[in-house]
């Protein structure tokens, strides 16, 4: 078993692309300068995130002028993501960005180091009319690496907690969660830290962590984009749900050293091995099809294929 260090970032992002490598290539010394041997940067590095979210009650003028300030849509083979191949080195690195599939575009991440691309994905949940822009993906899937198996969601996805389960049952024993988390839309506390989305991102993050028994590492966006202003927090909290390391409310890296496997395998063996001890008989109605309308399901609309339904004399 092995000790690593892990960093992670909540740094600034915009459209610039050279300003972007020049802050990659200045978080890569300050996580190798402190030992890491994975850095996980936010969502939407390359290229950043959406102005604006925008909905169905926008015109045909605003709808317009938001799809031509999309960030740029990048190959997973092309050159912007070569570039940061070669900057790594012998660094695991996990950013996002905007990837291209012929004329489709995903909220996407990877994982990279200097021998080549370690894993992909396309973000899955889209909140707040981000299907406007970006297709859904549709898989999670964990992935070997230098530092051990991980698996990578993007942003909304840590509002769910199937997604998470999904990559543990995989073998995750690292998940990266890649942000653009913003302040609330309305009534946006005055001091950052009391804004009601920076609380539910803790939450969430820590949550995460604590039913899968694995090591969370959250980056986040930092800053202004657009309309948006993001809360920053990046963290990474260990599988007992203990935060290690936290940015708080302002960008910066934070880093940690641990052994995942040995900290993993000391929550796991204290009792409570939450994949172990699950009951997946019971929980059909938690995959099944989705019926929900906006209000409590009733009784006939659950789905009953794993439901017992009591008999009464």
């Amino acid at each position: 078993m092995t000790e690593i260090g892990i960093s992670v970032a909540a740094a600034e992002f915009g459209r610039d692309m050279e300003q972007a490598y020049a802050t990659i290539g200045d978080l890569i010394e300050q996580a190798s300068a402190a030992g890491s041997a994975l850095l996980v940067l936010p969502e939407a590095c390359l290229g950043g995130y959406l102005p604006s979210l925008g909905g169905d009650d926008e015109t045909e003028e605003e709808r317009g002028r938001r799809l031509r300030r999309l960030p740029p849509a990048l190959e997973l083979d092309g050159p912007e993501l070569r570039r940061v191949i070669e900057m790594a080195g012998d660094l695991v690195i996990t950013l996002g960005f905007c990837e291209a599939d012929g004329l489709t575009r995903y909220n996407a991440a990877v994982t990279l180091h200097g021998d080549g691309i370690l894993g992909s994905y396309r973000k899955v949940h889209q909140p707040l009319g981000e299907n406007l822009c970006y297709a859904a993906g549709d898989a999670y899937n964990a992935f070997d690496t230098p530092v051990g198996r991980m698996g990578m969601q993007i942003c909304y996805d840590k509002a769910f907690p199937e997604a998470a389960r999904t990559l543990a049952l995989d073998g995750a024993e690292i998940i990266t969660s890649l942000s653009a988390w913003p302040t609330a839309r309305t009534a946006p506390a005055e001091n950052m830290a009391n804004d009601r989305w920076k609380q539910r991102f803790d939450i969430y993050d820590r949550a995460r962590a604590t039913e899968n028994q694995v090591v969370w590492v959250a980056s986040n966006q930092a800053g202004t984009f657009g309309s948006l202003r993001f809360v920053c927090s990046a963290k990474i909290v260990g599988p007992g749900g203990d935060i290690l390391a936290d940015t708080g409310i302002r960008a910066g890296l934070a880093s940690a050293r641990l052994d995942v496997q040995e900290e993993i395998a000391a929550i796991r063996s204290g009792g409570m091995y939450n994949l172990r001890d699950r009951r997946p008989e019971v929980y059909g109605d938690v995959v099944a099809e989705n019926h929900v309308t906006g209000t409590l399901l009733s009784p006939d609309q659950r789905p009953s294929a794993t439901r017992k339904v009591p008999s009464h004399a």
